[in-house]
């Protein structure tokens, strides 16, 4: 299923947010989400899942963090119900194990390109998270399959890759940014007597709109992703 004719971006379901970031991420882009641990990359992957499946795009979602049934557990408890959405058939999930097979990162990369590049055609995919397997290969691995990805967003694919910042050295993080459309960086920070995270739009080619922005943001159990205007977050 191709995208919906009119829709121009992923979206996260949330107006003020895709402001912010520069209306959106557009379709047929390649985006590298990193960030410090618990600075919220899952969720802002999966504020970007649910969406974009509310936007009628079609989803999968290559996982090491949960499995099938966590990861509808975790979006329930965000308040981004997306069952309907797997039943339908409009939202994959492969999860990966990281450790009982011991798999090389050339090998991961290869199976999720083979099933990207063979399996049904989707709209958005959603890789979280590339960080073992960037720590377990070399830059040759990485590099190959940011080059295949740029490939296969060429016809038509979003693709979005996330990993912690600690898995890249300052010249592969330089070098792959360049090789993407898109850059989103996340942190933690003591914002006044309040510890927030931020979510710094570093680069979305073709954007709409002015990049740069920095958005704060907090998690709330049941209600999910909830946006700090920084002066507030400043008092």
């Amino acid at each position: 299923m191709a995208a919906e004719e009119g829709i121009a971006s992923v979206s996260t379901g949330q107006p003020d947010l895709d402001k912010k970031m520069g209306g959106g991420i557009p379709l047929g882009s390649l985006t590298l989400l990193e960030g410090q641990s618990d600075s919220g990359k899952s969720v802002v992957s999966q504020q970007l899942i649910w969406g974009s499946l509310q936007s009628g795009l079609t989803v999968t979602l290559f996982t090491t963090e949960n499995t099938t049934k966590s990861f509808l557990r975790q979006m329930s408890s965000l308040n981004l119900e997306v069952m309907e959405f797997l039943l339908l058939g409009r939202l994959k999930i492969y999860p990966i194990s990281a450790g009982k097979r011991k798999l090389t990162a050339k090998q991961v990369f290869d199976t999720m390109l083979r099933n990207i590049t063979h399996g049904p055609r989707v709209d958005l995919i959603v890789v979280d998270s590339l960080t073992t397997f960037v720590t377990r290969g070399s830059w040759e691995d990485t590099a190959s399959y940011f080059e295949e990805c740029q490939v296969l967003v060429g016809e038509a694919r979003t693709i979005i890759n996330v990993a912690s910042t600690y898995a890249f050295d300052d010249t592969t993080l330089a070098r792959l940014r360049s090789m993407c459309d898109a850059h989103l960086t996340l942190r933690t920070e003591e914002v006044g007597e309040q510890l927030v995270k931020i979510l710094e739009v570093a680069k979305i080619r073709g954007a709409s709109k002015n990049t740069g922005n920095i958005v704060t943001f907090d998690i709330e159990p049941d209600l999910g992703m909830k946006i700090i205007p920084i002066s507030k977050a400043s008092a």
